[in-house]
């Protein structure tokens, strides 16, 4: 408990991101394979996230979904990067006012798969184009979340299909 405190408020800079993110690649569906769970997460299967870019307004529109008791629930949100994180670091805006620093720490080179976390490495979320991942990448990419600092034994994996 207290390597959790004492990591969330000395570790200022964060998980290192990956050098630049393709805004245009990163868009479209993503499955979350595995996660540390938020409040509103809890009883969720099925969760996926769908990026779509707005151009004209420099930001990604944010669509999460999940199933919660047979029921499709979501929520709507608003992306923009963080100035001089090569689209790496971004803020994540629901209901116009709360604000979520969501950081691409790891990516496939073919954006098959990225690993996501924010500044205090309490959340993280492992993500795929596909709802299913084979287990040899899953362990790897456990072992690059331990490596930048993500408590991985925090991490429940999510139900698809």
């Amino acid at each position: 408990m207290f390597r959790n405190l004492i990591r969330k408020y000395f570790q200022p800079t964060g998980p290192e991101t990956v050098p630049e993110v393709d805004v245009m690649k990163y868009c479209g569906t993503w499955y979350e394979i595995a996660s540390i769970p938020s409040k509103q997460q809890r009883g969720c299967a099925s969760t996926k996230a769908e990026y779509t870019l707005d151009a004209a307004k420099g930001m990604v529109m944010v669509r999460n979904s999940c199933k919660r008791n047979g029921r499709e629930k979501s929520i709507r949100a608003t992306a923009v990067p963080v100035e001089g994180s090569g689209n790496a670091k971004l803020i994540v805006t629901f209901f116009r006012y709360i604000k979520a620093d969501y950081w691409v720490i790891g990516l496939a080179e073919d954006y098959s798969w990225a690993l996501v976390s924010n500044p205090s490495a309490t959340r993280c979320w492992v993500l795929s184009r596909t709802p299913y991942m084979d287990d040899a990448t899953y362990r790897q990419l456990l072992e690059q979340l331990r490596l930048k600092g993500i408590n991985t034994d925090e991490l429940a994996k999510t139900v698809q299909g």
